[in-house]
C-alpha cells in the first residue's frame, strides 16, 4: 500500500537526486557534437548523458537555410546516484569497467503516421529502466476525428512488444487526397547529392511514406544504390517540412592503395622495448635491442598495389578511381628475394634492420661494451666488443671477440671466443665455446671448449676443460692452481708455483666431459649407497622389534613401509648409476688418445699429473719434461720436452 508518508519520502529522494544533476544548454551542427561539447562541460561520458531537444536542426539546401541543433543536456540520474554511492564508499570505477557494467536506459518511443488511407504505427520499446510506451497516449494519437477504424488488440500487441522498427497498419482514416504532402527532389549540379523538400500535409492528407520518398527519388533518375534508407526513415520519423533534407549521396570512388612492404620485424629501433616484469620493473639484462634472424627466415613481404574501386553519381554516372602505384623491391646486404618474387628472406644468420630503407641482415654486431646500457646480448652472428664485458652480464653468439677485459660474466659461443685482454672470473665466471678459446689470461673462471684453449699469459685457479688441447704461450705461460682436463695435450712453460700453494691438477688422455660426468656419478653412487645402508640398518631394527613384540605402533609401521619403498627406489637408481659408470669407464679405457703434458721450463713440486689412469704427484721441481702414457709404467712416463703438436694456424688468433 502506498501511503502519503511513502510518497513524501520518494519525493524528497527524487528532489535530492535532482539537486545533484547538472545540466547545460548546447548549440551545434549535430546532436553528436552537442553531446561531445556537453560531456566536456559536465566532466562526464557521452553515454552517461540524456537530453531534450529545444530546437531541431537542419542541414539546409546547399548551405542555405541551415539550422543548428539546440539541446538541453543533463546527466543520467542513475549514474549520478551510482557515482555518489561509490564516492561515499571510498571507491572509484574506471571508464572501461563502467562501460561494461552500465545499463543503458531509454524511454520507449512511438510514431503514428498516415500513409495513403492507412493509419500506421511504429513502436520502439523502452530499454533498461526507461519508461514504457503508454497505451493511452498511443490510442489518443490514433483516434483522430478523421479516423474510420482501428484494431485496438493489434495496437496493444505492438505497444507491448514493439514493431521491429517498422511501420505497421493499425487502422484507416478518411483520406483527403488533396491534402497529401508533396515531395520534390533537388539534385546538386555535380550529381553528388540529392535532397527532398516536403510540404506539410493538409487536413486528412497523407504524410510522406518511405515508399513515396524512394519513388520520388527514382522518378528523378536517382539510382537505388545511392539512396540512404536510414535518412529516409529518419525524415519519416521526424519530418522537417519545407526545408531541404539530404537523403541520397553519390558512391564515392576509392583510390587503390599503393604497394608497400609489410615487415616481420620492428623497423623503428626506438620501439624495441626492454622486458618488464609483472610488477612493472624493467629487466636491464633483457633490453631486447637485437632482432635476430636465421638464414631463410622471411623478413618482409610486398603487398601488391590495389586497383581503385570506381564510384557512381546519384544518376549512375561512373566516377573513376586511381589505381595504387607499384614499387620496386630494393634489397640490402645478405638478403634475397624468394621465388614468389614478393618475399624478402635472410641469406645468412644475423641481425635484421633497415639500412637506407633497405632490408639488411648484418652478420657482425659491434658494441662499445656490455653493461647496463646493452643488457645481456644474444646474437646469431659474431659479436665484437670494443671494451669490457662487465660483471653479471651474459653474451651468447656464434663468435665472440672482446677487446677489453671480461669481468665475472657468462660468454657462450657456438664457435670461437677471443678475449684480447684477460678473464677475471672471481669464481663465478663461465666461458663455453663450441670450438676454441683464445685469451691473454684466465683467472678463477670455469671454462668448457670443444677444441682448444690457447692462453698467452697464465691460467690461475680455474677449472678448464678442452676436448683437444690446452696451450699456454708467451713469456710467462704458467698454470697455477685449478683443475685442467684435455683429451690430447696440456702445454705450458710453468705448471704449479715455487713453494706449493693452491693445488694444481692436470689430466690428459681422457674424455674430459666423460670424466666430469664420471666424478658426478661416483659422488651420487657414494651418497645413495650411504643412504641405502642407513635405511637398511633402520629396517633391520624395526623388523627385529616387530618380531619380538608381534606388532609395531602405527607410526613405526608406516616408517618401516616408507623405508622399504625408499630403498627399493635407491636400488633402482644405483643400478642405473652403476651401469652408466661402467659404460663411461669402458669408454675412457678404449680411448685412442694417448695424451701428453709438456713442460717447457719447470713443473713444481705438489702438482698432480694424470695421463689416462696413471697419476704422478711431483715430489720435486723438475725441468723440460714431457709426461706420457706407457702401459709398462705405474706412473706417467717422463721424457725430454717436446714442442706442442698444434699447427701454427690453429694457435694464431690472439697476439701479444
Amino acid at each position: 500500500m502506498v501511503t502519503l508518508d511513502k510518497l513524501r519520502e520518494d519525493m524528497r529522494n527524487k528532489y535530492a537526486i535532482d539537486k545533484e544533476i547538472r545540466q547545460v544548454e548546447v548549440m551545434a551542427d549535430t546532436i553528436d557534437e552537442c553531446l561531445a561539447d556537453a560531456a566536456v562541460q559536465l566532466d562526464s561520458k557521452v553515454s552517461n548523458l540524456q537530453y531534450e531537444v529545444v530546437e531541431r536542426g537542419s542541414d539546409g539546401f546547399l548551405g542555405m537555410g541551415k539550422k543548428h541543433w539546440t539541446l538541453k543536456i543533463y546527466q543520467d540520474p542513475t549514474t549520478v546516484v551510482k557515482a555518489k554511492k561509490l564516492a561515499s564508499d571510498g571507491l572509484i570505477i574506471d571508464d572501461e569497467e563502467e562501460e561494461q557494467v552500465q545499463i543503458q536506459n531509454r524511454d520507449g518511443l512511438f510514431y503514428v503516421r498516415h500513409f495513403a488511407s492507412d493509419i500506421v504505427l511504429k513502436v520502439i520499446p523502452a530499454i533498461g529502466e526507461g519508461l514504457p510506451v503508454d497505451l493511452h497516449e498511443v490510442l489518443a494519437a490514433v483516434k483522430q476525428p478523421d479516423t474510420l477504424e482501428i484494431d485496438e488488440s493489434l495496437i496493444k500487441k505492438y505497444v507491448k512488444s514493439g514493431t521491429d522498427d517498422e511501420y505497421n497498419v493499425v487502422g484507416t482514416y478518411k483520406h483527403v487526397q488533396a491534402g497529401d504532402a508533396l515531395v520534390s527532389v533537388d539534385v546538386t549540379k555535380d550529381e553528388m547529392k540529392a535532397s527532398i523538400v516536403v510540404s506539410p500535409p493538409g487536413k486528412s492528407g497523407a504524410e510522406a511514406s518511405p515508399e513515396l520518398i524512394v519513388r520520388s527519388l527514382q522518378s528523378q533518375g536517382v539510382i537505388e544504390q545511392c539512396i540512404d534508407l536510414k535518412k529516409v526513415y529518419e525524415f519519416v520519423d521526424n519530418p522537417v517540412y519545407n526545408i531541404p533534407f539530404e537523403v541520397a549521396a553519390a558512391i564515392q570512388p576509392t583510390d587503390g592503395q599503393d604497394a608497400y612492404l609489410s615487415y616481420n620485424f620492428e623497423i623503428d629501433p626506438k620501439k624495441l622495448k626492454a622486458k618488464v616484469s609483472e610488477t612493472g620493473n624493467i629487466n636491464y639484462h633483457e633490453l631486447n635491442q637485437i632482432q635476430n634472424v636465421i638464414s631463410d627466415q622471411p623478413l618482409a613481404v610486398k603487398i601488391p598495389a590495389e586497383r581503385g574501386k570506381g564510384g557512381k553519381t546519384i544518376f549512375g554516372r561512373y566516377l573513376e578511381a586511381k589505381n595504387g602505384k607499384d614499387i620496386q623491391i630494393q634489397l640490402g646486404e645478405n638478403v634475397r628475394l624468394d621465388r614468389d618474387g614478393v618475399t624478402i628472406k635472410a641469406a645468412i644468420d644475423g641481425e635484421v634492420m633497415l639500412v637506407n630503407g633497405k632490408v639488411t641482415v648484418v652478420p657482425i654486431k659491434y658494441l662499445d661494451a656490455v653493461n647496463v646500457k646493452t643488457g645481456d646480448i644474444k646474437f646469431v652472428g659474431t659479436v665484437v666488443i670494443k671494451g669490457a664485458v662487465e660483471e653479471g652480464y651474459k653474451v651468447e653468439a656464434t663468435n665472440i671477440e672482446v677487446n677489453g677485459n671480461v669481468d665475472p660474466s657468462v660468454l657462450i659461443a657456438t664457435e670461437n671466443i677471443i678475449v684480447r685482454q684477460g678473464i677475471h672470473g672471481k669464481g663465478t665466471g663461465y666461458i663455453k665455446a663450441g670450438k676454441s678459446l683464445w685469451a691473454k689470461f684466465i683467472d678463477q673462471t670455469n671454462v668448457e671448449v670443444e677444441e682448444n684453449v690457447i692462453v698467452y699469459d697464465y691460467i690461475m685457479n680455474s677449472n678448464v676443460t678442452a676436448m683437444r688441447n690446452i696451450l699456454l704461450r708467451g713469456k710467462r705461460a704458467q698454470i697455477n692452481g685449478g683443475h685442467l682436463l684435455a683429451t690430447e695435450e696440456v702445454c705450458a712453460k710453468y705448471i704449479g708455483s715455487s713453494g706449493g700453494g693452491t693445488e694444481t691438477i692436470i689430466e690428459v688422455g681422457i674424455d674430459p666431459r666423460a670424466k666430469i660426468r664420471l666424478v658426478e656419478l661416483q659422488k651420487q653412487q657414494g651418497d645413495k649407497t650411504s643412504k641405502y645402508n642407513t635405511n637398511e640398518l633402520d629396517i633391520q631394527n624395526l623388523e627385529q622389534t616387530k618380531k619380538v613384540r608381534k606388532r609395531l605402533p602405527q607410526d613405526k609401521e608406516e616408517k618401516l613401509t616408507k623405508l622399504k619403498n625408499e630403498n627399493k627406489e635407491l636400488e633402482e637408481q644405483l643400478d642405473d648409476i652403476n651401469a652408466e659408470i661402467n659404460k663411461i669407464q669402458s669408454h675412457l679405457k678404449d680411448l685412442k688418445a694417448v695424451g701428453k703434458v709438456k713442460v717447457e721450463e719447470t713443473v713444481y713440486a705438489g702438482v698432480k699429473i694424470y695421463v689416462r689412469d696413471l697419476m704422478d704427484e711431483i715430489k720435486m721441481d723438475t725441468k723440460h719434461l714431457t709426461f706420457s702414457y706407457d702401459k709398462g709404467f705405474p706412473t706417467p712416463k717422463h721424457s725430454d720436452y717436446e714442442p706442442p703438436s698444434l699447427k701454427q694456424e690453429e694457435i694464431d688468433g690472439i697476439t701479444e
